[in-house]
């Protein structure tokens, strides 16, 4: 009986799958993750309010700048960067090359570009690759040009290896140049807790999608790079995780998990383990019968490599 009960345990988490195997049910929880968090509302107060200055030295002097957006999904967040550049360097004009693997996305980013008006000064090359790809095809092809400005924001969860993704792309900044990575906050953030807890049970071994601040910190000071951190608090409200068989509840029990499915393949004792772990005060707090789960972010502004 006793080898029954085992195998049959090995056979749940083997049924686990990986969210990103299925993404049509990714984008959808990513969505729904959006729309339940305050994540781009922070992004977009550090863009508007420390982002300038990090951009006024990046551009000094120059009529040109090359910028590089590393994941930039549909990109909401690149072209309100790119209103804050535009902002600090006026006169400048703009080659960007965006790199993104998903169609569907570089599609909406495609069509976002298309509505908003005065983007005249940006030249925009559209790379529908992974960052892996990318870094490939640039040492195949030999490619020197420098870039001014690199932005990483919540992709490093998908590369085998952080690490050596983040010194590759800090390899191409030129001399004033900046790479901005943005991830989830090892510290102060309830995904730090979730993934330290259930490690070997959720996290993909074939991408690095548990990485936090924590673990590139640590990295980059292994290195002695220079880097400056700063904290974006945020949150999401996770309430109808706790309603069983509720299909938004569903969506961001697998976005948490990272897990598809998660419900429904998860082992029995997973699934309790992570729903109790999420209510508790490392993970999450009441307000008013809600459950508001600790989403905080970690800005990293890496200098180029001495």
């Amino acid at each position: 009986i006793v080898v029954i009960v085992l195998t049959d345990h090995l056979a749940m988490s083997c049924a686990m799958k990986s969210l990103v195997e299925d993404n049509d049910r990714y984008l959808k929880s990513f969505q729904l993750f959006l729309e339940r968090s305050s994540e781009h509302k922070c992004m977009q107060d550090f863009i508007h309010g420390i982002l300038p200055d990090i951009l006024a030295s990046v551009g000094e002097g120059k009529a040109n700048l090359n910028v590089m957006g590393v994941g930039s999904g549909a990109g909401e967040i690149d072209l309100e960067m790119f209103s804050q550049l535009h902002l600090k360097h006026p006169a400048v004009t703009v080659d960007n090359q965006v790199v993104e693997p998903s169609a569907q996305q570089l599609h909406l980013y495609k069509v976002l570009v298309s509505q908003k008006p005065n983007l005249d000064y940006i030249k925009f090359t559209w790379n529908k690759m992974t960052a892996t790809e990318f870094e490939k095809h640039w040492r195949e092809n030999h490619l020197t040009k420098k870039m001014d400005f690199i932005h990483m924001i919540q992709m490093l969860y998908y590369v085998k290896d952080p690490g050596a993704t983040v010194t590759f792309y800090q390899s191409l900044l030129d001399r004033n140049g900046k790479l901005l990575v943005i991830l989830v906050s090892g510290e102060s953030s309830g995904w730090g807790k979730l993934w330290r807890t259930f490690r070997t049970q959720l996290c993909n071994t074939e991408i690095s999608q548990c990485v936090t601040t924590g673990d590139i910190k640590a990295y980059l000071d292994s290195k002695t790079v220079s880097y400056q951190s700063y904290k974006l608090p945020s949150q999401m409200d996770i309430t109808e995780c706790f309603t069983e068989g509720d299909q938004r509840g569903e969506l961001l029990l697998d976005f948490l998990t990272e897990v598809l499915d998660f419900s429904s393949t998860a082992p029995p004792e997973l699934k309790r383990g992570v729903l109790d772990l999420l209510k508790t005060p490392d993970c999450s707090k009441e307000v008013d019968g809600r459950v508001i789960f600790n989403n905080t972010l970690e800005v990293l502004v890496v200098d180029p490599l001495q």
